[in-house]
């Protein structure tokens, strides 16, 4: 299997990071092919946490390729925190983690942009991390003012450019800020992303050919999608998606690697649904059931901390997200979270208009007024953290993993049951 990915179908934060790590071990590359330090992945090795937001988790383990690709917008500084921590923790980290050179880059006026605009908004604020990642997207989109990575080993074509990119983010956010607004300085600018430029230097590489003869060479490539398919730009609740391809179409273009190459594409969901920011959620709870899933799954942003939505599972989001991913099997994620309660509840359709509709709604207005229309199954009651087989787990759990497989069409392969890569069971 020389290509394989893993993708939430969900709203992001469905735990991809575990799976990611469990897969590495069966992998010679791993490449983040979207989004950037908005993406938090949390991974849980023999005790010690690695919170990861923009390095591919697969840099862990050392003797891996990591690659972030040209879809990936990196923040130099963050890039820099990442590295000095797990270098810090005793993990080597050297040429094993390669950057593209045409990944492009945030810049602290892309800050300043989101901030503003969000702040702004008054009816339709996306309730976004504010890291600068839609901004630098629209800015790569909109070519005039996008720069790339290998420009910042450029100093003195990097100091014209920013030199005539920072007069015109100037007149914009002055438009946006008022009178408090305070402009940034170009050639400061520079000096300080030269600065990075050098700290990135030896991870800077071409990464598509790279790929490409890794795949002629049968080397094993693993793509790891940040946040969930269901925010993806052209194929979540749009416009509350994020800004870039968070579902397998974005290996293409944010790596060069053709999908066709894909041999196994593994669609992680949680036992239950979460969201965070604006955008409809069929089966949110606003109440005590929804504060304990909260609580016991410890469900705040490893990126922001900001408290994430819970709700039931819904499995008409997630039937629709695995059909347009064409995901093969499924990994089950946090069913321990659910062990505190007597039943559980699946969203197994909705109702719209007064009418039962099985189909997810393409647009965030419509979804909006769905009401869910829920099957209710029993509970176990029972810790089950230390399971490490299914015949392990209480027959309610074996029987509730059964049925979110029957109802999404997909086996699942699988079950994990506490934030340790030990606590997995192969199903």
């Amino acid at each position: 299997m020389p290509c394989s990915s893993v993708v939430g179908l969900q709203w992001g934060d469905e735990a991809k990071g575990k799976i990611v790590d469990i897969l590495t071990e069966e992998h010679d590359f791993v490449v983040r092919y979207n989004g950037g330090a908005n993406a938090g992945h949390t991974v849980v090795r023999d005790g010690k946490t690695f919170k990861l937001s923009l390095l591919p988790t697969g840099v862990i383990s050392p003797h891996i390729t990591s690659v972030i690709g040209n879809g990936v917008v990196v923040y130099p500084p963050r890039f820099t925190e990442e590295v000095s921590g797990l270098t810090k923790a005793g993990l080597a980290v050297g040429d094993n983690l390669l950057v593209s050179n045409h990944a492009h880059v945030i810049f602290p006026y892309h800050m300043e942009e989101e901030k503003l605009i969000e702040g702004a908004a008054t009816t339709q604020a996306i309730g976004t991390t504010k890291r600068g990642i839609g901004p630098c997207y629209q800015d790569k989109l909109g070519r005039l003012n996008g720069v790339r990575v290998e420009e910042l080993l450029h100093p003195d074509h990097l100091r014209n450019r920013l030199r005539a990119i920072v007069t015109h983010k100037n007149r914009v956010l002055a438009a946006l800020g008022g009178p408090s607004f305070q402009p940034f300085d170009a050639d400061l600018l520079a000096d300080e992303y030269v600065a990075h430029g050098d700290r990135l230097r030896p991870h800077v590489r071409d990464t598509t050919p790279l790929l490409l003869a890794a795949v002629r060479e049968g080397k094993r490539i693993l793509f790891e999608a940040a946040q969930g398919s269901l925010l993806d730009v052209d194929h979540g609740t749009y416009p509350y998606v994020t800004s870039s391809n968070s579902s397998v179409a974005g290996i293409w273009s944010g790596s060069g690697v053709p999908t066709r190459h894909l041999t196994r594409v593994l669609g992680v969901i949680k036992a239950y649904s979460t969201r965070v920011g604006g955008g409809p959620f069929p089966t949110e709870l606003l109440d005590d059931t929804g504060e304990a899933i909260r609580r016991v799954g410890r469900e705040y942003g490893t990126v922001t901390g900001r408290p994430r939505r819970c709700g039931w599972f819904d499995a008409v989001a997630v039937r629709h997200s695995a059909a347009f991913n064409g995901v093969d099997e499924l990994c089950l994620m946090l069913l321990d979270v659910l062990a505190q309660f007597d039943s559980l509840k699946v969203c197994v359709a909705y109702e719209l208009d007064g009418k039962r509709i099985e189909t997810f709604p393409g647009d965030a207005f419509l979804l909006a007024q769905c009401e869910p229309i829920y099957e209710t199954l029993p509970g176990w009651g029972k810790d089950i953290t230390a399971a490490r087989n299914l015949a392990d787990l209480p027959a309610a759990a074996r029987r509730y993993i059964d049925r979110l497989g029957e109802i999404v069409g997909l086996p699942i392969a699988i079950v994990s049951v506490g934030p340790d890569r030990a606590q997995t069971i192969r199903a």
